[in-house]
């Protein structure tokens, strides 16, 4: 694979994971909120579940995520040979 296919390809795993992403951002961001007056029929912990999504719920989501998306990032970069050196 040459140079410029190489990243062709780390770009195009990239792009993929973002947008994956940002969708499950867009997720926990907008969507529970919109919905959390139906969501509050259940309870979770003693709490509406619509409450307990938009107000810990979503922060837990995207700590989570975040870590997640390091991880698979990371992944992506060492399989490609463009992952920075762990030496400091």
């Amino acid at each position: 694979m040459s140079d410029n296919q190489q990243r062709e390809a780390h770009w195009n795993k990239t792009r993929n994971l973002m947008i994956i992403h940002l969708v499950i951002w867009f997720v926990f961001a907008f969507v529970v909120h919109w919905f959390a007056k139906d969501l509050n029929s259940s309870t979770f912990i003693g709490f509406p579940l619509g409450y307990y999504m938009a107000s810990q719920g979503s922060l837990l989501a995207f700590v989570i995520q975040l870590f997640v998306f390091v991880k698979q990032q990371d992944k992506i970069d060492r399989q490609f040979g463009m992952a920075e050196d762990d030496d400091a």
